[in-house]
């Protein structure tokens, strides 16, 4: 009940939002008699990449809304199993509202200080917020809230992939959003090195946590070559159709102690095989190599993955690595008849959980067809096949197919 009350609270609190700017959009003035200072103001209302935006004049100020549905058909099920026992041993055909967002940014006093933040309507949590310092293009600030910068994958949105869903690595080796603060900018130093940083002091804790459970923060490094002096957008199509050749090679690595062997939107869990932490149990150490680029429509990238954790109170270390390939290409470059709005694209992923079982597995393939309505990423329709394939210890096999069709709409 007391959840159901704060929803309808923020939900009301939105409509006051959303009639008042549109209030004031109608009126094309805003003016008070106690305050000169903004008698008169023109504020501007347009629709961009990122909903309704409001400006002012000025542009000192400025706020975009924008509304996202993910709606989903899957059949036997839609979560990918995890363990040996769970590749559709029944069939659970879905039919749901993935995801349901709200997403506010812009920035206040000044262009270069901006803010952001995301709701999920759905599950009623608040996934992002933050504040940015972007001034300088060669050295930033953000603090709050976000997807940790560290693999391409996941930073990238959900309403901007290929597939319907990332791969199967995002589960064991993502770190996900947490809370803290971050350096980042681009140094354009000549054609040839030209690069983006990123490096964040994080609580370590996952979504939603407020302190951390004891005097060890998380760190994350990430270091990206930008070839031939060309920054790649996070996306995973080129709808753009790059003339010429945008690619980037990264590299990151992040460490942690925490009760957490890894992290979700959810917060921070368990992978399979580990028992529930207590507070500074598991020491975590990744790292990653990835690359990516975009060329006449034309779009590859892969993350290959290396983690290890150390388990303080059972004094064990597990290895755990793995890899992903994916591409996708708009064939109507090549053959005019081909449908221009469609996309065909594939995946695969292998992920080992302990190295030292050789026999122990899993591997993911996938063929995707996007197809891009007016506004590209904003209106599309997903139709993906998948097939998992696991090995368990060398006790045997289990292997499975699911299908997956989805439409992803933003306003």
């Amino acid at each position: 009940m007391k959840q159901q009350t704060n929803h309808l609270l923020f939900l009301a609190f939105l409509c006051s939002l959303l009639s008042t700017s549109f209030g004031y959009a109608q009126q094309d003035t805003i003016s008070t008699k106690n305050a000169d200072s903004v008698k008169g103001l023109k504020v501007n209302i347009k629709y961009t990449d990122k909903g309704f935006a409001f400006s002012t004049a000025d542009n000192n100020y400025l706020i975009h809304i924008e509304s996202r549905f993910q709606f989903r058909f899957a059949t036997p099920s839609d979560q990918s199993p995890v363990t040996y026992d769970e590749v559709y041993d029944e069939n659970e055909t879905v039919f749901k509202i993935n995801r349901a967002r709200l997403k506010v940014g812009g920035h206040a006093y000044k262009s270069w200080l901006k803010y952001y933040w995301e709701y999920e309507l759905a599950q009623g949590n608040l996934l992002d917020f933050r504040i940015m310092l972007e001034k300088y293009s060669f050295f930033k600030i953000k603090a709050g809230q976000w997807k940790t910068y560290y693999n391409r994958e996941r930073v990238i949105s959900s309403g901007k992939q290929q597939t319907v869903d990332r791969s199967i690595l995002t589960r064991p080796f993502t770190i996900d959003r947490q809370q803290g603060v971050e350096f980042f900018g681009r140094l354009p130093l000549h054609k040839y090195a030209d690069f983006t940083y990123n490096f964040s002091v994080l609580t370590g804790m996952g979504r939603g946590a407020t302190q951390n459970d004891d005097d060890h923060l998380m760190y994350v490094g990430r270091l990206q070559y930008n070839l031939f002096g060309r920054e790649l957008g996070f996306s995973g199509s080129d709808l753009d159709n790059h003339d010429e050749f945008t690619g980037i090679i990264a590299v990151a690595a992040a460490t942690n102690r925490s009760p957490y062997t890894r992290f979700s939107q959810a917060g921070g869990g368990q992978l399979y095989g580990f028992e529930e932490g207590v507070d500074g149990q598991y020491r975590v150490n990744q790292q990653l190599i990835e690359t990516a680029f975009m060329y006449r429509g034309l779009s590859w990238q892969n993350e290959f993955h290396a983690k290890e954790i150390f388990d303080h109170v059972n004094q064990q270390t597990t290895k755990l690595k793995g890899a992903y390939f994916q591409a996708g290409y708009f064939f109507h470059s090549i053959w005019k008849k081909f449908p221009k709005p469609l996309e065909i694209a594939g995946r695969y992923s292998y992920y080992k959980p302990n190295i030292e079982n050789i026999n122990a597995g899993e591997e993911e393939f996938v063929i995707a067809c996007n197809w891009f309505f007016k506004g590209g990423h904003r209106n599309k329709l997903t139709a993906e096949l998948t097939y998992f394939d696991f090995e368990h210890q060398g006790d045997g096999f289990a292997d499975g197919a699911r299908f997956r069709l989805q439409w992803d709409v933003s306003f």
